[in-house]
């Protein structure tokens, strides 16, 4: 029987895709708003799609939001998809800012308007990294990726003491496609979208689950 993956209800969200995706990745995923079936899972996903300030604002009216940190704390793998990476940051400059779950350092600006390229940027993107990224493990860079976003997190400096480990990709500014923190990670395109090879995305973090699930039973 595959991990428990809670896939968080709060609104914003394609959970049917994202759901049926877990499931096809060995897990057993259950769409909830009940802040306490969050903590109870075996991991977490966080999906989004909308606007930064109305997915905070939902996620502190529901309580979920408390239950997304309280997961991160109790060591669950949590997984952002497209908006739900971005909350995990600091801060958003759309609509007027707005606080995040400040799980991972740095703040969501818009996409620049470059000539040739339309905001939102939507479609296939390279998404490239270096050494042993825990979600893209099977797949070697560059990969392509199916993106669908208006606003990003520019690229971090990595190899610093405690940074995140990044993926990237460029479009008009170089900014981070995913990124990996110990237990937190998030993708800013869709794994769901991308189809084929690049479901193993899903399957890497399905496996994480499984494997933080083996620990608390004590197995190892």
């Amino acid at each position: 029987m595959g991990p428990l993956v809670a896939v968080v209800d709060y609104g914003m969200g394609n959970l049917h895709s994202v759901a049926r995706a877990l499931e096809a990745a060995g897990a057993r995923p259950r769409r909830t708003a009940r802040p306490g079936e969050v903590i109870e899972a075996d991991g977490v996903v966080l999906p989004g799609v909308g606007a930064f300030p109305a997915a905070v604002a939902r996620l502190a009216e529901s309580g979920l939001g408390e239950a997304v940190l309280a997961a991160a704390r109790a060591g669950l793998p949590l997984l952002g998809v497209c908006l739900g990476m971005q909350l995990l940051f600091e801060a958003s400059e759309e609509e007027g800012g707005a606080q995040g779950l400040g799980l991972l350092p740095g703040r969501v600006v818009p996409l620049p308007r470059s000539p040739g390229l339309k905001v939102p940027h939507m479609g296939w993107n390279t998404v490239t990294w270096e050494g042993d990224f825990p979600l893209f493990r099977g797949l070697e860079p560059p990969v392509y990726f199916y993106f669908v976003h208006s606003f990003c997190v520019p690229g971090l400096a990595a190899g610093a003491p405690g940074a995140p480990a990044v993926a990237t990709c460029s479009y008009g500014i170089t900014f981070l496609a995913a990124v990996a923190r110990g237990n937190v990670l998030g993708t800013q395109f869709h794994p769901e979208k991308s189809g084929g090879r690049r479901m193993s995305v899903y399957r890497n973090f399905v496996g994480l689950c499984a494997g933080r699930r083996r620990r608390a039973a004590g197995c190892g």
